[in-house]
Parts: structure tokens; sequence; C-alpha cells
């Protein structure tokens, strides 16, 4: 194992162009419950799988069922995160122009929170959130004060900007990514 490390310290010592692509190992540090573990939010029970319930279907179908769990399971968990030993050497990386970039499946603003800029966020963030309606953009404060259903002004569901299942990836992340 040591010699495993040695081995990556040394690639990294002499790399000028690292880019780093993560997920749910990254932010489970901070308390962020990944998915599939033992402990993870599949893994425990609900009237519906949580695969099901994070779904485009099932968001469309049954919104106060899905800010439920949203709520419950998805923001509250990460209010009290904070960046750890992980994000924060990252984002010293990037400050030192070793790394170019952080591609993220995470959806907890932790990188950024640590200091890194380029951050590509493949499955969105609960820092970012528009109505469905007329695209009012609102932020993660107001997602956090909200209860229910959070509705725009004009009526229209709020809906955070995070990839369920059965919607794609962003194109320009994608692209962004790729280069």
């Amino acid at each position: 194992m040591t010699s495993d490390v040695a081995t990556l310290q040394t690639i990294i010592n002499h790399a000028h162009r690292l880019v780093f692509f993560g997920g749910a190992g990254v932010s489970t540090e901070s308390g962020i419950p990944d998915f599939r573990s033992q402990d993870g939010l599949y893994h425990q029970k609900y009237d519906y799988p949580p695969e099901t319930i994070l779904s485009h279907t099932f968001y469309n179908e049954h919104p106060k069922e899905f800010f439920r769990f949203y709520y419950e399971k998805i923001l509250l968990p990460g209010r009290a995160a904070r960046p750890n030993k992980a994000h924060r050497k990252l984002a010293e990386w990037e400050q030192q122009g070793k790394l170019k970039a952080v591609i993220t499946q995470n959806i907890d603003g932790l990188h950024q929170a640590a200091g890194s800029r380029n951050v590509l966020e493949l499955h969105g963030s609960v820092y970012r959130n528009y109505c469905m309606k007329c695209h009012r953009f609102y932020d993660f404060a107001h997602m956090k004060a909200s209860t229910g259903v959070p509705r725009c002004e004009c009526g229209g569901i709020i809906k955070p900007d995070v990839v369920l299942y059965e919607e794609g990836l962003d194109n320009q992340t994608i692209n962004e990514a790729v280069k």
C-alpha cells in the first residue's frame, strides 16, 4: 500500500495537467450519504424505492413525495456538510496550476466551497433551482426554507437543477468534461 501511495505521489508531483473525476466517495467524509453503500440511500426503507423517487416520472407524478424525500435525504444532510481534506487538496492543486478541472457526479457544492473554481457538475447542483413554468432562478437558501412542494410566484413548481433518472446529462457540461 505504501508503494502505491508513493507511486501516486510521484505521478502527481510530476504532473502538469491533472483532471480529477469523482463522486460520492469524496463527500462521504463530510457526512453526505452515498447511494449504494450498506448505509446508503438505496438501502433505506421508504414507501417507494429511492431509485423510483429520484426519477423524472416520479417527480412529475408525485411531487409532494419527491420533495419530502429531497428535503430529508438530499438537502438536510448537506446543510451541515463542510469540505474535507480531499476537497481542500484538490482546490490547492488547482491553485498551484496542477489541476485543470474537477469533474464530479456530486451535487453538494463542496468542491466550490473548498475553493475549486473549474468544477464540472455532471449531475447538477442543489445550489441551482428554477421554476418549471417561467424559468426564474431560486437559490439554495430559498429551497432550504421551503416546505412541501416549492412554488414560484407564477405558480410553477421549483425544480432543483439536479439530473434525475430518465433525464439526460447537460451537453455543455459533458463537452467541457471531454475537453
